[in-house]
């Protein structure tokens, strides 16, 4: 039994970092329909942007635990979220903008193209900032002191600081994500746009400050992400988008891709069953080189039998 709660922490733990990613792709994905196949570099670009800032700030080592959570960590936050926004800003302005009209293929094959551009952009360039480690190879990420190698034991249970902070990082977002489509202004209009873009332009509503706000909206939550892979695994490299932007596009489709709750489920029931299946299956089925393959059987089942995802996005009949 020690065995199974523990393998639901670690799973929540990987669910809650897949739904923070998985987020970005539903929210553009529900008012733009577009599958931003780069989102997964937004992540790691939020990684290397919280690393960048520590770095800037003089790499403190020896910061006490208060001066770690209340200063040094909300910096690095803000400094991967900085700039993450600004990365996926600039993708929409200038790689999705201009092909918003035409055939979906092409903005697809541009996302690929955006993807691999944000890879080598970071590996080739990163480490000639002076004073910065080669991107080439996998970067330590900063400890942060009260939540880096730090955990709490519950009977046989042992749950890491990190894990808590990605576990608590997925319900605050989650919750102001709610308050910000439902309580004000620009959620609303994101709503609209996501039933009918013509006709919430016929409204006065801006589409395109929409847009732009559902992108920089989900590229935050990617950058939160890259936190806490970072603070989980303690080193991030700039390969590290591509599987976890693929998983987080299985959770967004588990869930109902389009819909935001379907998301953060379908995140949180992918990470439950890759720790679950590491531990309960059988034979070498059920070592962690097989997890992945069972995340994706998931994802078969799930499109074969419920193809609209476990919640199902809303459809809505277009005039």
């Amino acid at each position: 039994m020690e065995l199974f709660f523990q393998q639901l922490i670690n799973g929540l733990s990987l669910g809650a970092l897949y739904a923070l990613i998985a987020v970005g792709y539903t929210v553009v994905y529900g008012i733009v329909q577009l599958i931003n196949f780069a989102h997964g570099e937004i992540f790691m670009v939020g990684a290397f942007g919280a690393f960048g800032t520590w770095m800037i700030l003089g790499q403190p080592t020896d910061w006490g635990v208060a001066a770690s959570l209340l200063i040094l960590l909300p910096l690095m936050l803000l400094g991967g979220i900085v700039s993450s926004v600004a990365v996926a800003l600039l993708t929409e302005r200038f790689a999705y903008r201009p092909l918003r009209n035409a055939p979906r293929l092409a903005p697809l094959i541009t996302a690929i193209g955006v993807s691999v551009f944000l890879q080598e952009f970071v590996r080739l360039f990163y480490g000639r900032i002076p004073g910065f480690p080669d991107a080439k190879s996998a970067v330590a990420f900063p400890a942060v002191a009260g939540i880096s190698g730090e955990s709490i034991q519950l009977g046989g249970v042992l749950i890491q600081m990190p894990a808590v902070f990605t576990i608590g990082a997925l319900a605050v977002s989650t919750v102001f994500l709610w308050y910000f489509v439902n309580r004000t202004k620009t959620g609303r209009a994101m709503i609209a746009t996501s039933q009918d873009a013509d006709t919430a332009r016929l409204m006065g509503i801006n589409v395109d400050k929409v847009i732009v706000a559902a992108f920089a909206v989900g590229a935050g939550l990617a950058a939160i992400a890259g936190v806490a892979h970072g603070l989980s695994y303690g080193n991030i490299d700039f390969r590290m988008g591509f599987l976890a932007g693929l998983k987080a596009f299985t959770a967004a489709v588990l869930g109902g891709i389009g819909n935001i709750n379907g998301a953060v489920v379908g995140g949180l029931v992918l990470g439950i069953v890759e720790a679950m299946a590491t531990s309960f299956i059988p034979g070498q089925f059920g070592s962690s080189a097989w997890k992945d393959v069972w995340a994706f059987v998931l994802l078969i089942l799930v499109l074969v039998f419920r193809p609209q995802g476990l919640l199902g996005a809303k459809v809505v009949d277009r005039a």
